[in-house]
C-alpha cells in the first residue's frame, strides 16, 4: 500500500467544501495528489493532468514490453 502524508488526505467533506482550491493545488503541482476518505475508508485518488499522463505512458510502455514477453 502507498504511503500518503496528512497533507494529501481530505475527507469528502473537505473535498466538497474546499474543491477550487485543493483542485488548484493538484493542478499547479503544490500537491502530487488529494486521497479522498469517505466513511473512513480511502476511496479515490485526485491526480493532476500532467501526473495521470505520465501514469498512463508508463502503463503503455509496460502493456508493449509484457505483450512483447508473451509471444517469446
Amino acid at each position: 500500500m502507498a504511503a500518503y502524508s496528512q497533507d494529501e488526505i481530505y475527507t469528502a467533506t473537505q473535498m466538497v467544501r474546499h474543491f477550487s482550491a485543493i483542485i488548484s493545488d493538484v493542478s499547479n503541482g503544490t500537491k502530487k495528489r488529494a486521497v479522498i476518505v469517505k466513511n473512513n475508508k480511502f476511496e479515490a485518488v485526485l491526480l493532476g493532468m500532467h501526473e495521470y499522463e505520465r501514469m498512463q505512458e508508463a502503463v503503455e510502455i509496460l502493456e508493449r514490453i509484457y505483450a512483447k514477453t508473451k509471444r517469446i
